[in-house]
Parts: structure tokens; sequence; C-alpha cells
């Protein structure tokens, strides 16, 4: 299914298409630390990334984020300050995986709130 499933599909890596394109008329910039690979064609007008496992993106890292919209020329190396060491890696968003925020009460977590403590008042037109 190998051979096929780089034909037909899109949302795992690249398809045919793409890594043929890439390998003809792309110039190979960099890569993140994610293994994600950027690309931008000889005239310098297109610049896409081909994902290293599925296509997300917010598996896009920052740095590389501004390269892709245009909004810098270079490598993020070439224009970004270092790192801090404060600064905490990006994270793929997890909405829908195992990962994701599940807050107490959610349905996930077993759907039981706590009880309201009496420290609320509604609210009333009336009242003034």
């Amino acid at each position: 299914m190998g051979i096929l499933s780089k034909i037909f599909t899109w949302w795992d890596g690249a398809t045919i298409g793409t890594s043929i394109y890439s390998w003809r008329k792309g110039k190979a910039v960099g890569t993140d630390t994610l293994g994600n690979r950027y690309y931008q064609s000889s005239d310098g007008k297109r610049r896409w990334v081909i994902y290293d496992g599925p296509n997300d993106a917010s598996r896009v890292s920052p740095d590389w984020h501004g390269w892709l919209h245009g909004t810098h020329d270079g490598e993020p190396e070439s224009y970004l300050p270092p790192h801090r060491g404060y600064e905490t890696a990006a994270v793929p968003n997890l909405t829908g995986t195992d990962a994701a925020y599940r807050p107490a009460g959610s349905i996930e977590r077993g759907g039981n709130r706590a009880r309201a403590t009496g420290d609320y008042e509604a609210w009333s037109p009336d009242a003034s």
C-alpha cells in the first residue's frame, strides 16, 4: 500500500506529485526540529513544507511560520534572536487526541461537576 498511499493521499506526508514538484522545481531551504522540510520555488514566489508525519499546520514551528508566509527571508536562524533558557518548545494542537485538555466536569472525565456553592447571584433586569 506504500506507493498507492503516496499517489492518492495527502494527510500523511506529501503526495507523489508534491514530492516530484519539490524535487524538480523546489530548492530545499531547511529543516525544523520536528523533521519537516521547507522548500522554495526557484523564482522565490512559492514556499511550502513537507511534513515528517501527519499533515497538521500546528506542527510548523513559530520560527518557520514567519518564513512560510513571506514575513522573513532566509532561514529563521538568520533573523531570530537565540533561544533563551526559559522558552519552551512549541506544542502541536492536541485537540481530538488523548492528550487534549479536559476540565473537571467534562463528559470525557465522567461528567461530574462540583456542586454550586451559593456564592452566585443571578442577574435580574428589575433589580437596580
